[in-house]
């Protein structure tokens, strides 16, 4: 019986969000409305396939190419398991991106092309924070609770 209950978690665990955006293509360039050279909002998050027992979403956006290693660009939590985020909002708990900040920071390479992930995850609980909580603190908290998860790619060249 215990394997059983085993299986169903990581079926469960393994359930595959569908995150899309108008502002670009997975694995495409993100418009430059939306970086540090542009008016440097969020773009607009589709999101699919929400699982039904999901209590809320969370939202990371890093950079793995930045030069120091992984940046992140912006973090939020508790965010209400609907189908979008929409364009410039912040519909849960922003944490403390790279910049130090509590807002989106968005793409601003100072070389190269860049990798931004856009992942965001299912969780079956809200999660009880600080707002000054960074990317680390985050995932160590809401890893036993992620029943699904998905993620965009967006390219982005100064």
């Amino acid at each position: 019986m215990n394997l059983i209950i085993l299986f169903i978690m990581s079926v469960t665990a393994s359930s595959k969000l569908v995150i899309k955006s108008p502002a670009f293509e997975d694995n495409e360039f993100i418009y430059s409305k939306y970086t540090c050279d542009g008016v440097n909002v969020n773009p607009e998050i589709s999101i699919g396939e929400i699982p039904k027992n999901t209590k809320s979403l969370a939202i990371i956006v890093d950079d793995p190419d930045a030069p120091s290693g992984s940046f992140c660009h912006w973090l939020m939590w508790n965010i209400a398991p609907k189908n979008s985020i929409k364009e410039n909002s912040a519909p849960g708990i922003q944490g403390r991106n790279s910049f130090g900040e509590n807002k989106y920071d968005g793409p601003c390479p100072p070389s190269g092309k860049h990798h931004y992930y856009f992942k965001v995850y299912a969780l079956n609980t809200k999660l009880n924070l600080l707002v000054s909580t960074d990317k680390n603190e985050l995932e160590k908290e809401m890893k036993d609770y992620i029943i699904a998860w998905g993620e965009l790619v967006g390219l982005y060249k100064r």
